[in-house]
């Protein structure tokens, strides 16, 4: 049975992002409660994007601190498995720290640069000033700056 939940969760994710962008019954608590159980499932299965979507969901707008907590550990388990979004936000929570996630600058630079070589925009323009400004612990570096100022330039 887990083995088919596996293979499910990434549909599961699909169903519950379409759901959620419906515009039919947009202020329904039942939908909502729904959305958010399939987001659950399928995070809880596996599926990263709903990992990623669920935890961004709890973390911003989560009811309570321990749903806003909750959104930071599904942020990390997503931002563990490869996805940009997640990773950046988890390095923001590292880097500000967070009720129980106190302050890691090594963390928030492992994030940050998982995101940007994921391609994240906010986390290239976050690198280019960690090595500008000697920040989170870094030396300041041109080269590396330089690094990531042609990334930067790259996606545009």
């Amino acid at each position: 049975m887990r083995l088919l939940m596996t293979l499910m969760a990434p549909l599961l994710g699909w169903i519950a992002l379409r759901l959620f962008h419906l515009p039919l019954l947009q202020r329904s608590h039942t939908k909502h409660r729904f959305v958010m159980k399939l987001f659950r499932y399928a995070a809880d299965y596996g599926s990263v994007r709903a990992l990623s979507v669920y935890g961004h969901l709890l973390f911003f707008r989560g009811e309570g601190l321990t749903n806003r907590i909750q959104g930071v550990i599904y942020l990390e388990r997503a931002a563990d498995k490869g996805d940009s979004k997640a990773s950046y936000q988890m390095a923001k929570v590292f880097e500000e720290g967070y009720q129980t996630y106190s302050a890691n600058p090594v963390k928030a630079l492992k994030y940050y640069r998982q995101a940007a070589e994921s391609g994240h925009i906010l986390a290239i323009k976050r690198m280019v000033d960690i090595f500008t400004n000697a920040e989170l612990g870094q030396v300041e570096s041109s080269a590396d700056a330089r690094y990531w100022i042609e990334q930067l330039e790259a996606r545009d």
